[in-house]
């Protein structure tokens, strides 16, 4: 590095761009393009580098650059790729493809070399894409976003490149994505590239086979063959040592256990009293890293330890004072701002050294409060930290899959930690619950110690007095996270399940009160949190998810409450459902001391309607993630609980003959709009649906309120869809026109419904609200009401808007799943899991039925935003998938609407329908002036606002006010070469275009493709795109039957280019220039050419030098 640090470019080329963005980038370990390039590297510290890595240490860039080196000149073999690293790297080159933000997977087992594949494929890709490493974590959203759009941008201007981001995190927050085109924007960056693809690297100690990359601790007989030839490499150089190259060795013998015992051996003469310290750190070592992968502990931390034994030696390294467990344990560096690391050289050989412990009588549970008590008593650092709450309190996933259906994944939480089931199961319960109090004893802050442990002892001992002391205790330490007062109304509702106390009435009366109230005040609590300003300290955690938990554990409580009592007496069902009041059956009820729970049993009805219309709602408008639903028992147990306390049961109290219309429709849920919006997902049949709507409609008649109108509305649209076939005659009732424009004011759904019924159909279909505005108010309705507890979640698109009128216009998402199944052949996709693949990928739009049923709305995208366009209005509108906003291009799309607003579906690059479209503005012609300097002719224009036409180039363009700019012909010849042109042929001429002053919005560039009767060639155009990044083909706005546009273009070398394999024939438009001789004999040169004026001048001033040819 000579010159200093360099960057790639898109191109290919490098940018140097000095210290500076070094010392910006602190979150990021930044992989240059010229890494290592010209430095001169001590022979030792190579040697020492590489033995390091070989033995067990994780991979340094330098390790690749020394493979890389002693391969060129001949003095080594080449780094060993494992088979998935040709797959990873083609995953990535794929998605360079493709605009914004994208991401990679990779899933690995440790010790298997996942890390080690991902950092070899960064550094095989540093001259093509800008590498780094995340070296935290993304919980710090703004500042990774920030510094990962300052490396995209690194260098002068026009030398940005794609980032190739390796991070620890299997999920990407979205906020971080949205936090990076917030920075894009602000930035006012224009980009044709991806910005960052992020490369995930995730440890799991159970992998299935997916889509991703998977790598497993078993080599094919390649590697086998691969790993066995670097073997007799490393032992002609490294000789004896190799036999300590425990990380190569255990990776070259195929994982085998065999090698690992024998490695091993040294700890089987452990004893279980008097170990000296050296011995109780490898065992430290061994426990951490066999429950924790990745986990280390400091060399300053281990030396401290042992100098309370070994004073005298101060001096000596740690490998001397911790012989001979030596062999087993390395020490490395890779960042010269943090401190030494150690740790054990594989995952397997912690793995076996715990077990040899345990079989000498060390057992685990000893060795984890040792290590507590000798490493964790003084100032802790958070890593550390991390580390023993991870060994002690991570619930790892358990991941299955269906032998049947290879697709389908089942996953589920373990109950504790591995260590705390291993202990369970190799020890005894009382070892787990003692190695919990160790830990939050020494950890006197930490709320996650004492949770666990109450978890331990209401699920595992069943000693819920003692559950419930250390669940308030954590409580006690973290009083403001309700997830952490989860743990108290657990203890409850778990005591109250088992039903090992007395079952009079009283005793199950008062311990559900005392649920109830844990769980209340957990709901208290979810409601104060909010994620987006939250951030962990290390002790405390918080989530940017809302905590349903609270309320979903009051219906759980009263569920078995209703049980355990209705099952003693029948008089019990009058009374939770408030038919008869407590009082008067107190006789029947065998107690008269019950009455103290009067309070408590009286509100439980209104209680539980209300939580299970918050559930409703919950369930009904939002999900997890775009590709995953929630468990299915939330929905069952809120709606049995519904059921028996209000569904099935009248209340005395009903009076006027709405009330009766009431109850009869929360028999049905469908007492809310959320609950009337779901009837198409309970299969509700047509005779249901006509009493809802009847029912609505008589509540309407006799209470007149936006609520019952918008139920009404609601109902008979949902009646309308619930076939496959619509009738094109069904009208809006009279009712619907007294729908309100939206307001803020407004419930979502009101504001929802009104939209959808004014929402206009085409460009001359006048809509009677101001559509921006009226969305505003639609957004603002949302985030008064919904945004702090559908936070995070993805919001289910409930309508589309259809082809027809009134309302057939209006289309159930349930409709296009019904729809989209029929159609497949090879695999009917009515499993649900299926379906949220196809909702996620937007693939379901791209189905026959689908668009048929649709109507398609066109649009524009511009500044990473997308615009609804009506006549000569645009709207914005929200897009599903952020990806599609990073090319500016005319567009359509499907709107659908969630509880938020509009959404755009399905978008797609606008094309002309048919070949034969002609574009019908009235175009201004504008002749140039014409300045040649020697051979080239340079034309300049100048025009005000509005629509022109070069009368030479034919060039068209648009611009809202005074431009100048100027163009000259130029050659494909050179450009056709290049790598991204390889596929396409020159469909137009080729102009190089400098706007000199103003700004053009559209620029139209002819072609010579004849476009008739061949409607699909239009998706065959490109446009070519030259800067200092390099070459770039890119997508165009529209085509019409003379020329393709493009949106706010950036300049430079530009021309239409269509694809040289189309599968059927194409016609061109060509010119015909003739030349005739001057000499007695007729002779006529006849050239056939393609309407491109740098092809033809060139011909022309061939024959213009030649005195005896004239042109015809």
């Amino acid at each position: 590095m000579a010159n200093g640090l360099a960057l790639s470019t898109a191109r290919g080329g490098e940018v140097f761009v000095g210290s500076e963005i070094r010392d910006s980038l602190s979150l990021l370990d930044v992989l240059y393009a010229n890494q290592f390039e010209g430095e001169s590297i001590d022979p030792e510290d190579v040697e020492q580098t590489e033995e390091t890595f070989y033995r067990g240490a994780p991979p340094e860039w330098l390790n690749f650059h020394i493979s890389e080196k002693a391969e060129s000149n001949g003095t080594g073999t080449s780094f060993i790729k494992r088979e998935g690293y040709d797959t990873l790297r083609q995953q990535i080159q794929n998605k360079r493809r493709l605009p914004g933000i994208s991401t990679v997977k990779l899933f690995h087992q440790p010790g298997c070399g996942g890390t080690t594949l991902a950092m070899q494929v960064l550094w095989d890709l540093r001259k093509t894409f800008r590498c780094a490493v995340l070296r935290g974590s993304t919980s710090d959203i703004t500042n990774v976003a920030t510094e990962v759009v300052h490396l995209f941008t690194a260098g002068s201007q026009g030398y940005q490149n794609t980032v190739l981001l390796l991070l620890n995190d299997e999920h990407i927050p979205e906020n971080l994505q949205n936090s990076i085109v917030e920075k894009i924007t602000e930035q006012n960056i224009v980009t044709r590239m991806p910005v960052v693809i992020f490369l995930t690297c995730v440890r799991k100690n159970a992998v299935l086979q997916s889509d991703h990359v998977v790598l497993r601790k078993v080599l094919s007989d390649t590697e086998k063959q691969k790993f066995n030839e670097k073997k007799e490499e490393l032992s002609r150089r490294y000789r004896d040592k190799c036999g300590q190259f425990h990380g190569f060795n255990i990776m070259q013998t195929d994982f085998s256990q065999a090698y690992v015992d024998q490695a091993c051996t040294v700890f089987s003469t452990v004893q279980r009293s008097n170990k000296p310290l050296k011995t109780q750190l490898a065992t430290f070592l061994s426990l951490l890293n066999a429950y924790v992968p990745g986990s280390y502990l400091l060399e300053s931390q281990c030396l401290d330890f042992l100098q309370h034994e070994d004073s005298i030696h101060g001096h000596l390294s740690l490998e001397d004072r911790m012989k001979p467990f030596s062999h087993l344990i390395i020490t490395f560096q890779h960042d010269a701002r943090s401190g030494k690391k150690v740790r054990m050289a594989h995952p397997m050989i912690a793995q076996r050294c715990t077990e040899l412990m345990g079989d000498a009588g060390v057992t685990r549970s000893d060795t984890a409060r040792n290590f507590m008590n000798c490493l964790c008593r003084d100032e802790v650092s958070p890593c550390l930290l991390g580390f023993v709450k991870e060994m002690l309190t991570k619930r790892e996933i358990k991941v299955e899959e269906n032998p049947v259906k290879g697709n389908e994944v089942k996953e589920d939480q373990e109950r504790f930690s591995r260590l705390i089931l291993d202990i369970q199961r190799k020890e005894c319960k009382a070892q787990c619950a003692s190695v919990l109090k160790v830990a939050l004893k020494i950890f006197t802050q930490n709320p996650f110690f004492p949770q666990a442990l109450a978890r331990f002892y209401y699920i595992e001992i069943k000693d819920y007095n003692k559950a419930e002391r250390w669940a308030i205790e954590a409580k006690e330490r973290d009083p403001k996270n309700s997830f952490v007062a989860d743990t108290l109304g657990q203890v409850y509702k778990n005591q109250l399940k088992t039903n090992e106390f007395s079952t009079k009435p009283r005793e199950i009366l008062k311990l559900a009160k005392k649920a109830i109230e844990a769980f209340k005040d957990e709901e208290r609590l979810a409601e104060n949190e909010y994620g987006a300003d939250m951030a962990e300290d290390g002790n405390t955690r918080v989530s940017n998810i809302f905590n349903i938990f609270g309320q979903f554990g009051y219906l759980q409580v009263c569920n078995l409450m209703y049980d355990q009592l209705v099952s003693q007496n029948e008089t019990w069902k009058r009374v939770l459902t408030n038919n008869v009041s407590m009082d008067s059956v107190l006789g029947l009820l065998g107690d008269k001391k019950l009455y103290r729970f009067n309070g408590l049993v009286s509100s439980l009805r209104d209680e539980v309607e209300k939580k299970c219309e918050f559930f409703d709602k919950y369930l009904t408008y939002s999900k997890p993630d775009m590709r995953k639903d929630d468990a299915p028992y939330i929905s069952r147990d809120t709606s049995e609980c519904f059921k028996k306390y209000v569904g099935d049961s009248t209340p005395k109290h009903l009076k006027e003959k709405w009330d009766d219309l009431f109850q009869r429709l929360k028999e049905k849920l469908s007492v809310t709009s959320a609950g009337v919006l779901s009837c198409l997902d309970r299969k509700y049949t047509e005779s249901d649906l006509q009493e809802i709507t009847t029912w609505w409609k008589e509540i309407y008649s006799s209470k007149d309120t936006q609520t019952s109108l918008t139920n009404y509305v609601l109902a008979q649209i949902m009646l309308n869809n619930l076939g496959e076939i619509f009738s094109s005659d069904v009208k809006s009732p009279t009712e619907f026109g007294q729908i309100t424009p939206p307001s803020p004011q407004n419930a979502p759904e009101l504001n929802m419904l009104a939209l959808l019924l004014k929402w206009p159909i085409d460009s001359e279909d006048k809509c009677v609200f101001d559509l921006s505005q009226s969305i505003q108010h639609m957004y603002s309705s949302y985030e008064h009401t919904y945004k702090t507890q559908f936070r995070s979640r993805y919001l289910r698109p409930l309508f589309f808007i259809g082809k027809g009128q009134n309302l057939d216009r209006i289309v159930h998402r349930r409709v296009l799943e019904n729809l989209f199944p029929a159609q497949k052949e090879a695999a009917v996709v009515q499993d649900v899991q299926d379906l949220n693949v196809y909702w996620g990928s937007e693939k379901i739009f791209q189905d026959p039925m689908i668009q048929k049923r649709l109507l398609q709305i066109e649009g524009r995208v511009r500044n990473y935003r997308l615009y609804a366009i009506f006549g000569s209005k645009e709207i914005e509108v929200k897009a599903n998938l952020q990806n599609s906003l990073w090319k500016p291009r005319q567009v359509t799309f499907y709107l659908g609407f969630t509880i938020r607003g509009p959404v755009a579906f399905g978008i797609q690059t606008k094309i002309a329908e048919t070949g034969l479209k002609q574009d019908t503005r009235d175009w201004t012609e504008l002749k140039p002036e014409v300045n040649r300097v020697g051979d080239v002719q340079t034309y300049s224009l100048r025009s005000g606002a509005g629509h022109y036409k070069c009368s030479v180039s034919a060039v068209r363009w648009f611009c809202k006010g005074s431009v100048s700019f100027k163009y000259q012909f130029t050659s494909w010849d050179k450009h056709m070469e290049e790598p991204s042109c390889v596929d396409y042929i020159p469909a137009g001429p080729l102009l190089d275009i400098k706007v000199t002053a103003g700004k053009l919005e559209e620029v139209h560039l002819p072609h010579w493709i004849c476009t008739d009767d061949i409607p699909t060639i239009m998706d065959n155009f490109r446009v070519l795109h030259v800067d200092t990044s390099g070459h770039c083909v890119e997508e165009v706005s529209e085509v019409t039957s003379s020329h393709v546009k493009i949106l706010q273009p950036v300049f430079s070398p530009r021309g239409a280019m269509i694809r040289k394999k189309l599968g059927f024939p194409v016609k061109v438009f060509y010119d015909m220039l003739i030349f005739k001789t001057n000499k007695a004999s007729l002779t006529l040169h006849v050239y056939l050419l393609p309407p491109d004026p740098d092809v033809q001048q060139v011909i022309c001033f061939c024959h213009s030098n030649n005195r005896n040819h004239y042109k015809m």
